[in-house]
């Protein structure tokens, strides 16, 4: 089954993808804010390039999902996890192996990329690190894939619900057919997985009731690198096919 992008409904969250390609700009443009000018200037190579490309990716995704003008889009100070201009916006980013991602949305978002063919240290990972149950079936499969999907997932959960991973990585236990449970019942979380251009996507996010249906899949948009100069022209859609590999009801914890 493949998708194409499609546009940002507003209950439902939206995923802009960009490759970074590796430029070296020597001053911060003119669009940046103060504090991400300081910030970009004690950066360097990869971290520098990401920095960069996700604050331009960051202005488009606000532009494109809400239609304000892109000059005036900005993200809220300090980490972006929020909008400035215009108001009312969740924001979450990753990077990973040259492609930056950010998810959108009118609630808390979260969201986490990794090439689907890399191979980490995953077993050191999952006995450290991950519960009893899901070392359980996660060794017995024996399947680099089933632990990058688990992994994402929970960054993905880690980002939407506001909390860092020392201490909080059991907080959403992955079960065999990625069952899902997490610790905050008071909210209707979900979560979605995609294959698109070699990464492994996946989001989380709060159900919306006023989207009646629970199965409708987030919008993808794969767009055009920034220009050397990093100016923000409205960036332009390419064609994006997505395989869709998951869509998961995250249950409360018994």
């Amino acid at each position: 089954m493949a998708g194409t992008s499609n546009d940002c409904n507003p209950d439902q969250p939206g995923i802009w993808l960009c490759h970074q390609i590796p430029r070296n700009l020597a001053a911060p443009p003119d669009w940046m804010l103060t504090s991400e000018a300081d910030k970009l200037n004690a950066l360097e190579g990869t971290r520098r390039q990401e920095f960069l490309t996700s604050r331009w990716l960051v202005r488009q995704a606000l532009s494109h999902a809400s239609g304000a003008t892109l000059t005036d889009c900005q993200p809220a100070p300090g980490r972006p996890v929020a909008s400035a201009v215009p108001e009312g916006w969740h924001l979450s980013l990753s990077h990973s192996h040259g492609l930056t991602a950010c998810a959108i949305g009118r609630s808390p978002v979260g969201i986490d990329i990794e090439p689907s063919q890399r191979r980490p240290d995953w077993v050191r990972v999952v006995k450290r690190w991950f519960s009893a149950v899901e070392q359980e079936w996660l060794l017995a499969t024996d399947d680099p894939f089933s632990f990058l999907k688990a992994w994402t997932l929970k960054e993905a959960w880690l980002k939407a619900t506001g909390r860092g991973i020392a201490g909080n990585l059991q907080t959403l236990e992955v079960r065999k057919q990625l069952e899902l449970y997490g610790d905050q019942p008071d909210r209707h979380w979900q979560a979605c997985g995609f294959y698109v251009d070699g990464f492994l996507v996946s989001l989380v996010y709060p159900h919306s009731a006023r989207s009646g249906d629970q199965e409708a899949w987030p919008g993808i948009s794969l767009l055009e690198p920034p220009p050397e100069d990093y100016r923000l022209t409205r960036a332009e859609r390419q064609p994006t096919n997505w395989e869709p590999l998951f869509h998961r009801v995250i249950r409360a914890k018994p």
